[in-house]
Parts: C-alpha cells; sequence; structure tokens
C-alpha cells in the first residue's frame, strides 16, 4: 500500500531543539539515585520461529534512549542513551547475540531515513544499523512528531495563568481544530512508512512497536504545582497520550508489527507519584532523568513489557 512518503535515506543533518528545550525549563533539584537489582525475563528467546538468541536493532527516540539515566552509553554522546534504557535490559533479558541501539533524543519518524544532529555529533539515519541477519527490531516514535516538547513548554508556562482551567487545550484547540489530534493523524502515515522500511531493510526480524507509558495520571486532575499541568489540562492531555497509542497500535496491526501497550502496566507510576513509585519524572526530577521522562524504573516496566509481548 502506498502511503506517499519517502524513504530515500539521507546524510542531512535534521536539526531541532530536541530535550535542550524542556532540560532548560528545569531551575534545579537534586537528584535521588534508585538502585535497580535483577533483569526482567532472563533467558527469555528471541522472536517466534527465530533459532537461538536474537539479533537486536532498537530504534527509537528519548524515551528509547533513557536519557539522564546512568550511565551515558554510546555515539555520539548527544543521544544520551542509557545503559540502563529499556533496549539495554531487553537485550540482557534475551541473551541477544547481537545488539545495536541507534535510538536518539529528540528522534522523529524522518530520523530512521535521514541524519540527526545533536550537541557533540550526528546520528546516521537509524535505519542504517537494520540488515538482513536482523531477528528482532523495536521502534518507539511519534512523540517528537506531534511537538513533545513544546507541548511541555506550552502547558507548564500557560499553566500558571489558569492553574484550575485549560488554557493549555485553549492553546491548541483555538480556531476550531485541534492541533495535538491533527498532528496525531498526520503521524499515523509516517510511522507505517517507517515498519515498511524496517521489513524491507531487515526482512528476517520480528517487529515491536512500543507505546509511552503514562505520564500524567491516568484519573483525576493532576498535581499542580507540584506538577505544573493545569487541572483542566490533565484530561486533555491525558486523551491526547492515548489518541497517540491508539493511532500506534492501528499502525502496528495494519503492517505486520506487533503493538506493545506500556501505558496500561505503568498506571499508578505517573508523574504524581512518590520517588520509588513514579516510573516518569515531573518537571524537576526527583531521581536520574530528564524532565517528562521515564526513569529507571519506567525503563524497566517498558523492558517487561516488551518481554512479556517476546513471550
Amino acid at each position: 500500500m502506498s502511503l506517499g512518503v519517502s524513504r530515500h535515506r539521507s546524510d542531512r543533518p535534521a536539526p531541532r531543539g530536541g530535550l535542550a528545550r524542556a532540560c532548560a525549563a528545569v531551575a534545579g533539584g537534586s537528584l535521588l539515585v534508585i538502585a535497580l537489582s535483577g533483569t526482567a525475563g532472563a533467558g527469555v528467546l528471541g522472536p517466534a520461529g527465530a533459532s537461538g538468541p536474537p539479533r537486536y536493532v532498537s530504534l527509537g527516540d528519548s524515551y528509547t534512549a533513557g536519557p539522564l539515566i546512568p550511565n551515558l552509553t554510546g555515539s555520539p554522546a548527544g543521544c544520551l542513551r542509557s545503559t540502563h534504557n529499556y533496549p539495554s535490559l531487553v537485550a540482557a533479558g534475551t541473551g541477544a547475540a547481537t545488539f545495536t541501539d541507534v535510538s536518539c533524543q529528540g528522534a522523529t519518524t524522518t530520523d530512521m531515513t535521514h541524519s540527526q544532529s545533536v550537541p557533540l555529533g550526528t546520528n546516521p539515519p537509524q535505519d542504517n544499523a537494520l540488515s538482513a541477519a536482523a531477528t528482532l527490531v523495536t521502534l518507539q516514535i511519534g512523540g517528537n512528531d506531534i511537538g513533545f516538547t513544546d507541548i511541555i513548554v506550552n502547558c507548564t508556562t500557560l499553566s500558571f495563568t489558569n492553574p484550575f482551567g485549560s488554557p493549555c487545550k485553549s492553546h491548541y484547540t483555538s480556531g476550531g481544530t485541534d492541533r495535538l489530534r491533527a498532528a496525531i493523524n498526520a503521524t499515523g502515515p509516517k510511522v507505517a512508512a517507517d515498519l515498511q522500511g524496517i521489513h524491507a531493510d531487515a526482512p528476517n526480524a520480528q517487529v515491536f512497536l512500543v507505546g509511552y507509558p503514562v505520564i500524567l495520571p491516568n484519573s483525576g486532575n493532576g498535581c499542580w504545582p507540584e506538577v505544573p499541568i493545569a487541572f483542566g489540562d490533565v484530561p486533555y492531555l491525558r486523551g491526547v497520550e492515548k489518541a497517540l497509542n491508539s493511532m500506534l497500535a492501528s499502525v502496528a496491526a495494519a503492517n505486520n508489527a506487533t503493538f506493545v501497550d506500556t501505558y496500561t502496566a505503568s498506571i499508578g507510576h505517573d508523574v504524581c507519584q512518590a520517588p520509588g513509585t513514579k516510573w516518569v519524572e515531573g518537571l524537576i526530577p526527583t531521581s536520574p532523568a530528564a524532565p517528562f521522562h521515564p526513569n529507571k524504573l519506567g525503563e524497566r516496566g517498558m523492558a517487561q513489557q516488551v518481554l512479556s509481548a517476546l513471550g
């Protein structure tokens, strides 16, 4: 099925603000190291039909890379990949024969086939890591296509103008069109093209499209000002994330990929929870992680869902 989306690879840098703008909004705060023990899913073998441990390639954005979770690994350093991100845990849990993680903070669907400029270097097109030797591929993408960083900056800033209202919803729906829902609809064909490209470049791989975990509470109006999202905007943004995950699930089903639901298991581990319970940090992190990104517990939780999907 033709979707009219070009997948020609290019080495042109694709600059963007990425994570840096979100981090710039953080005024400070101490970081607490959360120690985790054990690896989920140890001993799990590769995809069905594959012989022996998988040859695993991880593609994705900052939720995959795990920025600011110790320890930094890989090149370029500006991609901010962690040794404790979920791909690393999946690789350990499956006993992967080979493991290549090319995820990068700030990545969009475009960066699957185009170079991405980041601090301290350039990340090549992520699909360059694929080959016929790969037997397992995970992809987590789409959040930056709908403007994740801008959403965080706009919604946290606007919350101080009307903390009990919905100023962010008003901003994104002014003029009668919900621009975030429109962005999700526009991103669907791009994710589909990415999946089709993965199948073409790694024809022997089982492909998993990983969804996004809960960020704001799954019910209620949040915890302003601890997490500065206005009370009325929490249900709105919750709906946006659910719509994004629903789109990803539909695109996976239509393109021979398995959708990994990380949202359901993460309910009760949102940004408003206490350290040691939350899987996603707020504007001022309480454990090593980027603002509004998974911490070590969140990466471990996502790894468990991927390993469960592997069976």
